[in-house]
């Protein structure tokens, strides 16, 4: 792909939130859901997220700034991850709250979903929370490689009518590649609507 992704900004607490200059997609998931892997997929660098074998090592808003097309791709804390203490989870929560709310910037959300699980509580929850923001929700399937085709294909279907879209989830796998131009595409094309047309 010939977009550069380079991380420019990293946030951990509410007083370093501030207004980036440019458009942003976020990506939210589970701690385990391969959010690291993705990023360094989608980017051919091995090393741009930090991959942990500990779930939930994405502790901050991190802003990784695409170019030439100029918006950023804005990793989420992973959430669901009981390992650390509830407080920490509380101050991740509301960090991540308040960067959703009211963020002219912001012009949707993927969800990134587990493809080996039928729907879970948490991903439920964070669908409806942002989609109670008026925020647009663009799920997508990670990990396809790690489970047979019948698995996925009841879990795309069951993820379809639970959240009323036209199409299925896409299906990933960042050990793969499966479908990640066309993930990369699908942002640039969600880019390219938000911008103002001449």
């Amino acid at each position: 792909m010939p977009s550069t992704v380079i991380l420019e900004k990293t946030i951990y607490t509410i007083d370093q939130l501030e207004e980036m200059p440019l458009p942003q997609l976020a990506l939210a998931g589970r701690s385990n859901v391969g959010k690291s892997s993705l990023l360094n997929k989608l980017t051919g660098r091995k090393n741009l997220a930090k991959i942990s074998s500990t779930p939930g090592k994405t502790r901050s808003l991190n802003f990784y700034r695409v170019t030439p097309e100029e918006f950023y791709l804005v990793d989420l804390p992973g959430y669901g991850y009981a390992r650390c203490s509830k407080t920490e989870r509380e101050k991740w929560a509301t960090l991540i709250n308040r960067y959703l709310k009211n963020n002219p910037r912001l012009f949707g959300v993927v969800a990134l979903l587990d493809s080996r699980l039928p729907p879970q509580a948490l991903d439920i929850e964070l669908i409806t929370y942002i989609r109670a923001q008026g925020m647009d929700v663009f799920p997508v399937m990670t990990k396809a490689d790690k489970c047979k085709q019948p698995v996925r294909s009841a879990n795309q279907v069951a993820w379809q009518r639970l959240l009323g879209t036209e199409k299925p989830p896409l299906l990933i796998s960042s050990h793969s590649g499966m479908n990640i131009d066309k993930l990369w595409q699908f942002f640039l094309d969600k880019f390219s609507a938000v911008q103002p047309h001449e």
